[in-house]
């Protein structure tokens, strides 16, 4: 538990050694776990101000009088802002330590702290209030922080997407016009469309990054340029060209050749039974006949 820091302002020395030799009788410290850091002995404001500055409570001292109760009533005014809790006591008239009754010196000191302890615990539900609503903003602050880092973070990459974006943005632009340039002072040039319809009037004009891939399958990147819509070329016959080829491309895309068929067999042919020889009824063998027949052997 922490130490309750008091401080005493009282009108003058005497007032010291009397607030003093009441304060030997009083157990501050364990009854009530405060200590008595200062007894500061002025009636100058300014004095006042600096030395109770930051005090726990502050007790104002002073005698019962007329003159007292202005001191007081002054001081009050001027510190109350500048301390924890403000509070009033009466010293008994005279300053003489020997006709000053020390008891009732002690029991108004005691009674002083009892009041300042009981107006603070009348302002205790206040505080709690306070306490909570405290910790309720703290909350809700730390849930914002936590928000704002995240929101920090994606914005943080989002800059950097836009920055990449940017540049990719500037290349393609200082390209597009260096391109545009090009065309823009080049003589032959030849609108896509124009050139596919004169060539293939019945066919769709193609895309125009078919046609660029095309170039560059064939080898005539710098002396073909396809951008735009359009094309260049120092030679007409050559845009004619490319356009067959690709128009070729595509007819062998759309119409993939056949697989040969495969030769038919025909069924072999039943074979024919050996003729037998003829035999003539009643023939008549000549000599020469027979003289051919051996010839023939």
């Amino acid at each position: 538990m922490a130490i309750v820091d008091v401080r005493i302002l009282v009108e003058g020395a005497s007032d010291v050694e009397v607030v003093s030799k009441a304060l030997q009788g009083l157990a501050l410290g364990s009854e009530y776990n405060i200590t008595i850091s200062a007894i500061i002995p002025t009636t100058n404001v300014e004095i006042a101000k600096s030395a109770a500055a930051g005090a726990d409570l502050l007790i104002i001292a002073t005698d019962a009088d007329r003159v007292g109760r202005d001191l007081a009533e002054r001081l009050f005014n001027e510190l109350s802002e500048m301390v924890g809790h403000v509070e009033r006591m009466k010293l008994p008239l005279g300053h003489d330590l020997e006709h000053v009754d020390v008891e009732l010196v002690r029991k108004e000191l005691k009674n002083t702290l009892v009041r300042a302890g009981l107006k603070s615990l009348q302002i205790l539900p206040e505080y709690m209030a306070l306490r909570n609503q405290l910790l309720d903003l703290k909350g809700r602050y730390d849930g914002l922080a936590e928000e704002y880092r995240r929101l920090r973070e994606e914005h943080e990459k989002i800059t950097s997407a836009c920055e990449e974006l940017k540049a990719e943005n500037d290349r393609l632009r200082e390209e597009n016009e260096g391109l545009k340039a090009l065309l823009e002072n080049a003589k032959n040039i030849y609108r896509i469309e124009e050139a596919w319809k004169s060539l293939f009037p019945a066919e769709p004009v193609p895309d125009e990054a078919y046609i660029g891939n095309a170039v560059e399958k064939l080898g005539l990147a710098g002396k073909v340029i396809v951008g735009q819509g359009y094309i260049f070329a120092e030679d007409k016959g050559l845009v004619d060209e490319l356009l067959k080829t690709v128009y070729l491309s595509l007819a062998i895309r759309e119409e993939p050749p056949k697989p040969p068929e495969p030769p038919r067999k025909e069924p072999p042919k039943p074979s024919e039974p050996p003729k037998e020889p003829e035999v003539v009824a009643d023939a008549e063998i000549k000599p020469g006949n027979i003289e051919g027949l051996l010839k023939g052997l």
